[in-house]
């Protein structure tokens, strides 16, 4: 397949195409392509599009764009693990992938203004590797104490809390494979050097033994006859080698990750035959990623069982999976909208109000995300302790 890229006057195309140029074969993996796509320093979208992440007026929104109540839910929750985990000084409290900061803002705002005590000990930790997303959320955050750190600067066994983050992981560059004649390929990005340059996908061997490894993990045979030829899908290594580090530096506590996607099973179902990738631009998706280069996301839906069964070899026991939805209104957000008829306030503020509530727990969007909790080191009895937000578990 090939796509002409019209609007080449991004110098990403020509960076993409001499990185190809050096590559073996003159091709390279997707997750190459995606990664130099979303993470080049300078015109990668996450570097040359950081104001409009997460907002209404950018190319799409976020559970904390709606308001201060995620954030404050959130909080309430880690409350809960601090607790649980016998009130440990000091609870490192880690956000992988920041954003603009104003999660990180309203956790730390509520926490200061209703829980002191809790808010003194914690240790905000911030993982970014966008240097443009880092420097807004230190301006966001001026007058926090907050750290920057790099994943591997944190050493093993050194935290005690919880790692955390919100739409991350479909983020991770993804390998692409398809099946040809019921034997899994890979895959590659090359390129014609025409006027605009134009990329284009080839197939071939796969570039490691990972990709059937991965698919060994989540226990799906893709050689049965039930798949399609040309059957196509992403695998995600980059969130194995993630999660394999976060548990390395966890000595005790939580690792809780909130994202759309699917357990193995109905991510790699045959009759979604064509993947999960899509791109966003202006609140509009489609699933054209060699277009508007560095101007548009692309993301996949995260496959839960991977998280799940690899946490489970990195010392990581899983503690509960539910739907954004059900865990928001365990932690009280049905509160906060039964309170709004109480609330003397403009009828179009309040309408605003609940509008945005209600899209947190919409199973057509937000609510329908996946809440995953994984610990390590917990004692019996802490194992024991419930979360809040998992009064409703969902099974997978």
């Amino acid at each position: 397949m090939s796509i002409n890229c019209r609007t080449a006057a991004n110098p990403l195309y020509q960076i993409i195409a001499d990185y190809i140029d050096t590559s073996d074969q003159r091709r390279i993996t997707f997750a190459e392509y995606m990664d130099l796509v979303l993470y080049h320093s300078e015109y990668g979208y996450y570097s040359s599009h950081s104001g409009q992440i997460g907002f209404a007026g950018g190319d799409f929104f976020t559970s904390p764009s709606l308001g201060d109540d995620f954030g404050e839910l959130l909080a309430k929750q880690f409350l809960q693990m601090w607790e649980n985990l016998d009130q440990p000084r000091p609870f490192h409290l880690v956000e992988m992938g920041g954003g603009t900061g104003v999660l990180a803002f309203q956790i730390l705002k509520f926490l200061k203004n209703h829980h002191p005590d809790f808010w003194e000990i914690i240790e905000y930790i911030i993982i970014e590797k966008s240097p443009k997303l880092k420097w807004e959320q230190q301006q966001r955050l001026e007058g926090f104490s907050v750290q920057w750190l790099d994943l591997p600067e944190i050493l093993p066994g050194s935290m005690v809390g919880c790692f955390f983050s919100n739409e991350l992981v479909d983020a991770f560059p993804v390998h692409q494979f398809i099946l040809e004649k019921g034997k899994l390929q890979e895959i590659y990005v090359t390129y014609r050097a025409s006027n605009p340059i134009e990329f284009m996908e080839v197939v071939g061997e796969p570039s490691t033994p990972k990709l059937a490894e991965y698919l060994q993990l989540v226990e799906i045979d893709i050689s049965q006859n039930a798949y399609p030829e040309n059957y196509r899908s992403e695998i995600n290594l980059a969130a194995l080698d993630w999660l394999s580090i976060v548990a390395n530096c966890l000595q005790r506590g939580y690792v809780l990750t909130i994202d759309y996607g699917y357990p193995a099973t109905r991510y790699y179902h045959p009759r979604r035959s064509q993947g999960t990738l899509q791109c966003y631009y202006q609140h509009r998706y489609h699933h054209n990623p060699y277009i508007k280069v560095g101007e548009q996301d692309i993301t996949t839906y995260i496959d839960f069982t991977a998280l799940e069964n690899w946490g489970k070899r990195c010392g990581l026991n899983p503690v509960g999976w539910t739907q954004q939805g059900l865990f928001l209104m365990a932690l009280g957000l049905g509160d906060r909208i039964s309170a709004l008829s109480y609330q003397q306030h403009p009828l179009s503020q309040l309408l605003k109000r609940r509008e945005a509530l209600h899209q947190l727990i919409s199973p057509e969007g937000l609510g329908n995300f996946g809440v995953l909790v994984q610990s390590k080191g917990l004692t019996t009895t802490q194992s024991q302790l419930p979360l809040q937000g998992f009064i409703t578990p969902v099974v997978f």
